[in-house]
């Protein structure tokens, strides 16, 4: 038997969902709205619901983006409408939504819908950050519209990123609703028969072309050739150009090149530090969701200290940041001297080895000063006044050098 949240403002379909529903043998909770639908979710973990799009507090859309935003989305959602739009439903699989059913809605459609919906609710539910749940920054707004505008593409795409970006959240952001995901170096030495006909339909992603052997270039190479019979898209991600993929990591040329017809730059996370708050509150949702931890939340002070954070371990260190925060805070809110505590435990002083001491001078100069401002503002907790002092350089040339590494300016409020 499972538990089922039926969600639609119109009393009759609720009822008669219900009812067949509960003579499948399964307990059916109700809400008449958003309101009460949240309540719900609040107190309880359906293993399903079925949700109305238009209703008269807050659509279903809106509703479904706030669970996937908050940490909630761990449960199959299945939208419902009686004048829904093919753009309407593939904007709700896309948020995370399993199906959609059209209103009057059939009896054997329904009973089937929920039994897919339920046939694997004893496996455990795949938590991870979505693209979908962000984008008020102008930085990730844009690169939104960029894959979405690729998605549809089946050229191979290779993205470019600093260390810690998790490409894997951007390249899903491509990936169809029900579309198979293929990921890993340990894809490339399957038989490449079965590794085409796992991704057929979907994405092959290789998640570290630096890192791939001759052999397993030359497997790649062999699938990328068969990849649009099979109606699958080759996605890779680089730390580096693909000219120094050749020059430097023995990659062969031709597949480089192939392999990068199409180049997107991920944008690192102090590019868009106005999501980190949202980014930081969904991480610690999901940890309280997948009881990780006991039940936490951010005090506001906390998130503004993390906003501020420069994050040179992108995504990966703020993930690793919040997860700490999650098992070492005392009281449930998680407070600003717990934030500093952890982030001063990150930010242990520079190592040799990771000095740029093979580069040009001019490129190690640089790598060195980013580096440098790095670690003062992480130190400082983004104070810019406290940097300035640290440094001994006036505040006007401090903003002018942050700028030109590419750094966020810290804190301005201080005089």
């Amino acid at each position: 038997m499972a538990q089922i949240l039926v969600v639609d403002d119109e009393i009759g379909i609720r009822e008669l969902l219900s009812e067949i529903l509960a003579d499948e043998g399964h307990q059916v909770l109700l809400a008449e709205n958003a309101g009460a639908a949240r309540r719900v979710r609040g107190a309880q973990r359906p293993d399903l619901v079925l949700l109305d799009i238009w209703m008269p507090d807050t659509d279903g859309i809106t509703l479904l983006k706030e669970w996937a935003g908050n940490g909630q989305l761990t449960m199959p959602v299945v939208m419902m409408s009686g004048h829904g739009t093919i753009e309407t439903a593939v904007e709700a699989t896309r948020i995370g939504a399993l199906d959609y059913l059209e209103k009057p809605i059939a009896l054997q459609r329904l009973l089937a819908t929920v039994k897919r919906a339920l046939r694997n609710q004893d496996a455990p539910v795949a938590r991870r950050l979505s693209l979908a749940a962000l984008g008020r920054s102008a930085a990730l707004a844009e690169l939104k519209k960029r894959l979405a505008q690729l998605a549809q593409v089946g050229a191979p795409l290779m993205l470019r990123g600093e260390r810690g970006m998790q490409s894997e959240i951007f390249v899903r952001h491509l990936l169809s609703a029900g579309a198979p995901f293929v990921t890993g170096i340990e894809a490339l030495n399957d038989p490449p028969s079965e590794v085409l006909s796992r991704a057929a339909g979907g994405i092959l992603f290789v998640s570290d072309l630096a890192g791939l052997s001759r052999n397993e270039q030359k497997n790649l190479e062999f699938l990328l050739v068969r990849a649009e019979k099979h109606k699958a898209r080759v996605v890779s991600f680089s730390l580096v150009e693909p000219q120094r993929l050749v020059s430097e990591h023995d990659f062969d040329a031709d597949l480089a090149t192939r392999l990068s017809e199409l180049v997107i730059a991920l944008p690192a996370v102090r590019e868009f530090a106005e999501e980190v708050p949202d980014i930081a509150a969904l991480e610690l949702a999901q940890l309280v969701e997948g009881r990780v931890c006991p039940p936490r939340r951010f005090s506001t002070a906390a998130l503004n200290a993390l906003r501020h954070h420069s994050w040179p371990g992108n995504l990966a260190q703020l993930a690793a940041v919040v997860k700490n925060l999650a098992l070492t805070a005392l009281d449930e809110e998680v407070q600003l001297s717990d934030v500093e505590r952890v982030l001063s435990a990150h930010s242990a002083p520079m190592a040799a080895g990771e000095l740029p001491l093979d580069q040009p001078y001019r490129e190690a100069r640089d790598a060195f000063e980013k580096l440098y401002f790095e670690y003062q503002l992480s130190r400082e907790n983004g104070s810019m006044s406290k940097v300035a002092d640290r440094t001994g350089l006036e505040r006007t040339h401090l903003y002018r050098k942050l700028k030109a590494l590419g750094l966020p300016v810290g804190r301005r409020e201080e005089g």
